[in-house]
Formats: C-alpha cells, sequence, structure tokens
C-alpha cells in the first residue's frame, strides 16, 4: 500500500523518458536561494600561491561572495586528478587543481560559493585522443576554428555522458554548482568546410541543443548541485539560436540559472541606437536583461549573467563596471559574474561590506 502511494506523491513530479533513459524535470529543485556575486578564475591562478592570496584578500575585502574556476577550459584539458575512467585511458587531464579535497572545504569554511565551470564541445584534448569524435575538414583532417582550436561533434552522446561524468565527478569533489560554456556549435573559421561525423543535418541546430539541454539536465537532475549555462547575450533579444543552437527558451527548463554574456562591448554598432554600445554599459546591460525576462518566465531558471570586467570597445573603469553591476540589480537578476581572462578585477568596483 505504501509503494502505490508513493508512486502517486511521485508521479507528478517525475517521469521516465523510455527512449532516452533519464529523469526528466518536472518541478524546481529544492536548493538553498544564492546570490552569487563572483569571479572567474582559471586553474592556473587557483594553482599559484601568489594569486591566491590575492584573490583571498579580494574576497575578504569585498561583496564578492562566489569564484567561477575552470576544471576544464577551453583546451579540453580536465584540470584536476580525475577518476573517471575514459578521462584516465586517454590521458586528457592535467592536474593543475591539485589540492581541491584541502582547497574547497576551506573556501566552504569561509562562507565561499565555488563554482565549476566546464568548456564542452570546444575540447581540442579530446578531438586529438577520439578523432572520430571530432568535427572534420572536407580533406579528412580535423576542422579548426580561427584560433586554431578543435571542437567534437555537438550531436555525439558519448561527448554528452563524458563531459555529464566530469560534471558529477566535481559535485563529489565539494563543488556548488557546475558551470557549461561553449555549449554550442561552432561560430567562427571556416564554417563551410566542417565535416559532421554524427550530426543529422535534417534536424536543426537548436533540435540538437534543445536535446543535449535535455539530456544533461535530466540526467543531472538528482545531484546535490545547482547548474548554469553560459549563452551569448544575444540570446535575450534573438529567437532563430543565432545558427549556433542557443535559444534560451531551450535551456531554461533544464539549467538553474541562465548566465547570458551581455558584455556591452559584444553588441553591434547601434544595438538600441547607440553607436558604441561598450560606452553604456548600464543601458545595455539593463536593456537586454529586461528584453529577454520573457524567455525564462515559468521555467525554474533565473539569469545570473556574466558582466563585462575588461577593455574592448572602452576602458571599463570602476564606473563602468559598478553601471554593469547595478543593471543586474535593476533587471532583478539573481546575482552576478565578472569576466575577465587575465583574472584581474576592478576592485574599486566592489561594495566593501
Amino acid at each position: 500500500m505504501l509503494e502505490i502511494i508513493l508512486t502517486f506523491i511521485l508521479l507528478p513530479v517525475i517521469f521516465f523518458n523510455v527512449h532516452n533513459n533519464f529523469i526528466e524535470p518536472e518541478t524546481n529543485k529544492k536548493t538553498e536561494e544564492i546570490f552569487v556575486k563572483g569571479i572567474y578564475l582559471t586553474a592556473y591562478s587557483v594553482s599559484s600561491k601568489a594569486k591566491r592570496e590575492e584573490v583571498m584578500r579580494l574576497l575578504e575585502e569585498t561583496e564578492l561572495n562566489s569564484l567561477i574556476i575552470d576544471i576544464k577550459d577551453y583546451t579540453g584539458k580536465v584540470l584536476y586528478d580525475s577518476e573517471i575512467p575514459l578521462v584516465n585511458e586517454l590521458g586528457t587531464e592535467e592536474i593543475v587543481l591539485s589540492d581541491l579535497t584541502e582547497l574547497l572545504p576551506e573556501l566552504k569554511k569561509n562562507n565561499i560559493y565555488v563554482i565549476a565551470r566546464m568548456a564542452v564541445f570546444q575540447d581540442p584534448a579530446l578531438a586529438s585522443k577520439k578523432s572520430e569524435w571530432a568535427l572534420k575538414n572536407r580533406s579528412g583532417g580535423i576542422w579548426r576554428d580561427r584560433k586554431g582550436q578543435a571542437w567534437v561533434d555537438t550531436s555525439n552522446r558519448e561527448v554528452w555522458k563524458y563531459n555529464l561524468d566530469i560534471a558529477k565527478e566535481a559535485v563529489k569533489l565539494g563543488f556548488d554548482e557546475i558551470n557549461l560554456d561553449y555549449i554550442r556549435f561552432p561560430t567562427d573559421g571556416n564554417l563551410s568546410d566542417i565535416v559532421y561525423p554524427f550530426y543529422d543535418s535534417s534536424l536543426s541546430k537548436n533540435d540538437v541543443m534543445a536535446e543535449f539541454f535535455r539530456y544533461f539536465g535530466g540526467n543531472f537532475f538528482w545531484q546535490p548541485a545547482l547548474t548554469s549555462v553560459d549563452l551569448f547575450g544575444l540570446t535575450l533579444i534573438s529567437d532563430d539560436g543565432l545558427n549556433i543552437g542557443q535559444r534560451i527558451e531551450d535551456a531554461a527548463p533544464y539549467f538553474d540559472y541562465i548566465s547570458p554574456m551581455v558584455y556591452p562591448s559584444h553588441f553591434a554598432d547601434g544595438y538600441k541606437g547607440f553607436a558604441n554600445p561598450a560606452q553604456y554599459p548600464y543601458e545595455v546591460v539593463y536593456k537586454s536583461l529586461r528584453d529577454g525576462a520573457k524567455k525564462i518566465a515559468g521555467t525554474k531558471a533565473k539569469y545570473r549573467p556574466w558582466l563585462q570586467d575588461f577593455d574592448l570597445g572602452a576602458d571599463y573603469d570602476s564606473v563602468k563596471v559598478k553601471d554593469e553591476i547595478r543593471a543586474a540589480y535593476d533587471s532583478e537578476s539573481s546575482g552576478w559574474m565578472l569576466w575577465n581572462a587575465k583574472n584581474i578585477y576592478t576592485k574599486e568596483a566592489l561594495f566593501r561590506p
């Protein structure tokens, strides 16, 4: 009798998709609300004693409460000591984060929320070790983008599982959240020269990425960690997927946070009437996030944007970074994260408690 009662209680919450063999989320996970105020760090910054001390001082002296740390970066290297059989078999790890078992508890003791960032489909390491999974050029070699980086096929479910396994392992290590980046088709290089080993061109790119979002969200659903997904800022104002498969509406049902990269420098001249959008950080961030509000309505997801803390299009001083942060608050975002590829942040832009 108890089993029957439990079945009727649980059925409205979850169901099994027999074809894909995963649990599909139907309701929000019960998680603690964290208003993230964070900065991005490479694994190499974290491994540097001097840089780590600098970051710890910044955390102590400002409002920052979160770190976003690479565990699998744009090279595809898994940057910690992994026990995943395929990672070990292929040799796709480079142990840069050698003391995570000591670092993560120490950060948590200091009430620092720690997010593991993963680059997914741009993956030169995996492409070199499993060339049959890599995008090819018409000559049969591995295709590379404008920066010389190799990609794996976004349609390959073995690639999906590979990344899911890494995410789950990061949770076991103690990360509070998994952040996915490079979840898209390539944007640059000779795109017409790409030969996809798995992608069925009868499907749209939006369909492929929507299925990946569903796969990851469904299989990660019971993990004791939150999830976030990085999308181009233009997804806030576009509905067509940008020819790379990125639509907020497709990701929102399966992730706790949508993190659009609303860097004002990345919006085209003339956006919202601004000759140079980079000169108008508040307006660009606020207007784009408000325009995109309807895209997550009725879903579990909330916006937590990436904000620009680097010079491009304009000098990004403390005033401009503060304006972006103010826009994030005014647009009712659930936190914000600062991006600087060199991990040099504008302390003067941050509130000092």
